[in-house]
């Protein structure tokens, strides 16, 4: 349980059923579950948190989720985003901090979750995300794996699904010669965000971004508009699906690890 003075934190899964890359993709199975039961029931083990829910602007979601003993709500106003449909799920909720994580992120552990609290409740950020270190060049490439470069205190300066920096001459400092496997300075960006609730409301309040709009990214229009986004490092893994051909790779690994025993989320 939270400390009595300590500020109130909710997390918020936004979810939908339409995706133009894989539609109905909160409810595919990962491991014969739907994976938005996974990400909640993530969500609801991490410590310290006041209240976890899915909002939904989808019937079947919201009844899945709500079968398994879970929370969710229903958005039924147009949202441009997820983060959009988070604000408007709190504005009845008494909290001071709001986690968005998204739905197609899947922590392994809730302690990745825990990874971008601990920070911001020790700092005064107004907003915050995570990121991990790419392990291959064949994620930097990859047009659906986001990547973030940041300045010297860690704080955003450009999201991309390109590949950030371009490396002319290869890395600075390295020998290695550019095209090679070396893994780049860019961090691989986490579908999870964290905001000051008043923050959250700024941010749904503003016009879409033009960079926001271009890349499809909405942690684009805090840059746009001089929100400063702090980015931690976590070492926690997560699985991300973005497609069918992501939820056949989970699948794929989920089965190896129910083989070896672990029973864990791989």
């Amino acid at each position: 349980m939270p400390a009595p003075d300590s500020p109130a934190i909710v997390i918020v899964i936004p979810a939908r059923r339409a995706s133009s890359r894989f539609p109905g993709k909160p409810l595919a199975l990962l491991g014969g579950t739907p994976l938005i039961r996974h990400v909640y029931e993530q969500a609801a083990r991490v410590p310290g948190v006041a209240r976890a829910l899915v909002a939904t602007d989808d019937a079947e979601i919201h009844d899945t989720v709500r079968q398994c003993g879970g929370d969710a709500v229903m958005i039924t106003e147009p949202c441009r985003t997820g983060t959009d449909r988070v604000a408007l799920a709190v504005r009845e909720i008494p909290c001071d901090v709001v986690v968005n994580l998204q739905a197609d992120e899947l922590p392994a552990s809730p302690a990745l979750v825990t990874d971008i609290i601990t920070p911001f409740l020790a700092g005064d950020a107004e907003m915050g995300t995570l990121c991990r270190r790419i392990a291959a060049r064949a994620e930097m490439e990859h047009p659906s794996i986001v990547k973030v470069v940041t300045d010297q205190r860690g704080r955003a300066l450009y999201f991309s699904r390109a590949p950030i920096p371009h490396l002319r001459d290869g890395e600075p400092g390295s020998s290695a010669p550019p095209g090679s496997s070396a893994p780049p300075f860019a961090s691989l960006h986490l579908g999870v965000y964290i905001f000051r609730r008043e923050t959250l409301r700024r941010f749904a309040a503003l016009p879409s971004g033009r960079l926001e709009q271009a890349e499809h990214l909405e942690q684009l229009r805090a840059l746009e508009h001089g929100i400063p986004v702090h980015v931690w490092e976590t070492a926690q893994p997560s699985i991300r699906i973005d497609t069918p051909e992501d939820l056949r790779a989970a699948n794929e690994a989920w089965q190896g690890s129910a083989r070896d025993g672990t029973g864990a989320v791989p």
